[in-house]
Protein backbone atom coordinates (compact mmCIF):
# COMPACT_ATOMS: atom_id res chain seq x y z
CA UNK A 1 0.00 0.00 0.00
CA UNK A 2 1.74 3.09 -1.20
CA UNK A 3 0.27 6.55 -0.79
CA UNK A 4 0.51 7.09 -4.56
CA UNK A 5 -1.72 4.12 -5.33
CA UNK A 6 -5.27 5.57 -5.68
CA UNK A 7 -6.94 2.14 -5.61
CA UNK A 8 -5.83 1.22 -2.11
CA UNK A 9 -6.56 4.59 -0.55
CA UNK A 10 -10.08 5.04 0.75
CA UNK A 11 -11.54 8.50 1.23
CA UNK A 12 -12.11 9.62 4.81
CA UNK A 13 -15.63 9.07 6.08
CA UNK A 14 -17.71 12.23 5.90
CA UNK A 15 -20.91 12.29 7.91
CA UNK A 16 -24.18 12.73 6.07
CA UNK A 17 -26.18 15.93 6.15
CA UNK A 18 -28.72 14.30 8.44
CA UNK A 19 -25.99 13.32 10.89
CA UNK A 20 -24.50 16.80 10.88
CA UNK A 21 -27.87 18.47 11.44
CA UNK A 22 -28.81 16.00 14.18
CA UNK A 23 -25.56 16.41 16.06
CA UNK A 24 -25.58 20.19 15.95
CA UNK A 25 -29.27 20.43 16.82
CA UNK A 26 -28.96 18.14 19.83
CA UNK A 27 -25.86 19.99 21.06
CA UNK A 28 -27.74 23.28 20.84
CA UNK A 29 -30.77 21.85 22.63
CA UNK A 30 -28.53 20.70 25.47
CA UNK A 31 -27.05 24.21 25.70
CA UNK A 32 -30.52 25.74 25.78
CA UNK A 33 -31.58 23.36 28.53
CA UNK A 34 -28.53 23.96 30.70
CA UNK A 35 -28.21 27.71 30.11
CA UNK A 36 -31.62 28.75 31.35
CA UNK A 37 -33.32 26.76 34.06
CA UNK A 38 -36.50 28.84 33.97
CA UNK A 39 -36.98 28.13 30.25
CA UNK A 40 -36.28 24.43 30.71
CA UNK A 41 -38.92 24.15 33.42
CA UNK A 42 -41.56 25.79 31.25
CA UNK A 43 -41.22 29.38 32.50
CA UNK A 44 -42.06 30.98 29.19
CA UNK A 45 -43.21 28.65 26.41
CA UNK A 46 -42.96 31.31 23.68
CA UNK A 47 -39.31 32.10 24.40
CA UNK A 48 -38.49 28.43 24.60
CA UNK A 49 -40.17 27.73 21.25
CA UNK A 50 -38.31 30.67 19.67
CA UNK A 51 -34.97 29.35 20.95
CA UNK A 52 -35.70 25.87 19.60
CA UNK A 53 -36.65 27.34 16.21
CA UNK A 54 -33.41 29.33 16.11
CA UNK A 55 -31.47 26.21 17.13
CA UNK A 56 -33.06 24.21 14.31
CA UNK A 57 -32.31 26.82 11.66
CA UNK A 58 -28.77 27.51 12.85
CA UNK A 59 -27.90 23.82 13.03
CA UNK A 60 -29.24 23.33 9.50
CA UNK A 61 -27.30 26.33 8.14
CA UNK A 62 -24.08 25.38 9.93
CA UNK A 63 -24.34 21.79 8.68
CA UNK A 64 -24.82 23.00 5.09
CA UNK A 65 -21.61 25.01 5.32
CA UNK A 66 -20.59 28.43 4.14
CA UNK A 67 -20.48 27.51 0.45
CA UNK A 68 -24.24 27.94 0.15
CA UNK A 69 -25.67 31.44 -0.15
CA UNK A 70 -28.83 30.62 1.75
CA UNK A 71 -26.85 29.28 4.73
CA UNK A 72 -24.69 32.40 4.92
CA UNK A 73 -27.78 34.61 4.70
CA UNK A 74 -29.64 32.58 7.31
CA UNK A 75 -26.73 32.68 9.77
CA UNK A 76 -26.36 36.43 9.29
CA UNK A 77 -30.07 36.84 9.88
CA UNK A 78 -29.91 34.77 13.06
CA UNK A 79 -26.94 36.76 14.35
CA UNK A 80 -28.91 39.97 14.16
CA UNK A 81 -32.01 38.23 15.48
CA UNK A 82 -32.98 40.22 18.55
CA UNK A 83 -32.86 43.59 16.81
CA UNK A 84 -34.59 42.22 13.75
CA UNK A 85 -37.40 40.54 15.70
CA UNK A 86 -38.07 43.73 17.62
CA UNK A 87 -38.14 45.73 14.39
CA UNK A 88 -40.46 43.21 12.69
CA UNK A 89 -42.89 43.28 15.60
CA UNK A 90 -43.20 47.03 15.24
CA UNK A 91 -43.69 46.73 11.46
CA UNK A 92 -46.36 44.03 11.86
CA UNK A 93 -48.24 46.15 14.32
CA UNK A 94 -48.16 49.13 11.95
CA UNK A 95 -49.12 46.95 8.97
CA UNK A 96 -52.16 45.60 10.81
CA UNK A 97 -53.29 49.13 11.63
CA UNK A 98 -52.93 50.14 7.96
CA UNK A 99 -54.80 47.06 6.72
CA UNK A 100 -57.67 47.72 9.09
CA UNK A 101 -57.87 51.37 8.07
CA UNK A 102 -57.75 50.89 4.30
CA UNK A 103 -58.63 47.28 3.65
CA UNK A 104 -61.23 48.16 1.01
CA UNK A 105 -58.77 50.16 -1.08
CA UNK A 106 -55.97 47.59 -1.12
CA UNK A 107 -54.72 46.61 -4.56
CA UNK A 108 -52.63 43.47 -4.81
CA UNK A 109 -49.66 43.64 -7.17
CA UNK A 110 -48.79 40.55 -9.11
CA UNK A 111 -45.40 39.19 -8.23
CA UNK A 112 -43.51 36.94 -10.56
CA UNK A 113 -42.71 33.43 -9.43
CA UNK A 114 -39.00 34.14 -9.34
CA UNK A 115 -39.54 37.17 -7.13
CA UNK A 116 -41.74 35.12 -4.82
CA UNK A 117 -39.01 32.48 -4.64
CA UNK A 118 -36.42 35.16 -3.91
CA UNK A 119 -38.56 36.27 -0.99
CA UNK A 120 -38.79 32.73 0.44
CA UNK A 121 -35.17 31.58 0.13
CA UNK A 122 -32.71 33.26 2.54
CA UNK A 123 -30.31 35.43 0.56
CA UNK A 124 -32.35 34.94 -2.62
CA UNK A 125 -32.77 38.63 -3.34
CA UNK A 126 -29.16 38.90 -4.46
CA UNK A 127 -29.15 35.84 -6.75
CA UNK A 128 -29.67 35.44 -10.45
CA UNK A 129 -32.29 32.90 -11.57
CA UNK A 130 -29.88 29.99 -12.15
CA UNK A 131 -28.23 30.30 -8.72
CA UNK A 132 -31.61 30.90 -7.14
CA UNK A 133 -32.97 27.61 -8.46
CA UNK A 134 -29.87 25.69 -7.35
CA UNK A 135 -29.91 27.25 -3.88
CA UNK A 136 -33.66 26.61 -3.61
CA UNK A 137 -33.27 22.93 -4.33
CA UNK A 138 -30.52 22.59 -1.73
CA UNK A 139 -32.53 24.63 0.80
CA UNK A 140 -35.57 22.37 0.30
CA UNK A 141 -33.39 19.28 0.71
CA UNK A 142 -32.03 20.65 3.99
CA UNK A 143 -35.51 21.58 5.22
CA UNK A 144 -36.74 18.05 4.47
CA UNK A 145 -33.77 16.61 6.33
CA UNK A 146 -34.44 18.94 9.24
CA UNK A 147 -38.04 17.72 9.43
CA UNK A 148 -36.87 14.08 9.43
CA UNK A 149 -34.36 14.81 12.19
CA UNK A 150 -36.91 16.57 14.37
CA UNK A 151 -39.46 13.83 13.77
CA UNK A 152 -36.99 11.12 14.78
CA UNK A 153 -36.07 13.07 17.92
CA UNK A 154 -39.74 13.50 18.79
CA UNK A 155 -40.43 9.81 18.16
CA UNK A 156 -37.50 8.73 20.27
CA UNK A 157 -38.33 10.91 23.28
CA UNK A 158 -42.13 10.80 23.20
CA UNK A 159 -43.79 8.80 25.88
Amino acid sequence: MTPEDPVTMSPPHTPSLKTKISRRFLETLVKIRTSSCELATGGNIGKRAQRIKIAAYSSMARAAGSRRGWSRALLAKLRSGARRRRHLQIRRCLRLKRKRAGSRNMVLDEVSRADELRRLVPGGKAMDLCNLLEETSHFIQCLATQVKVMQSIADRYSV
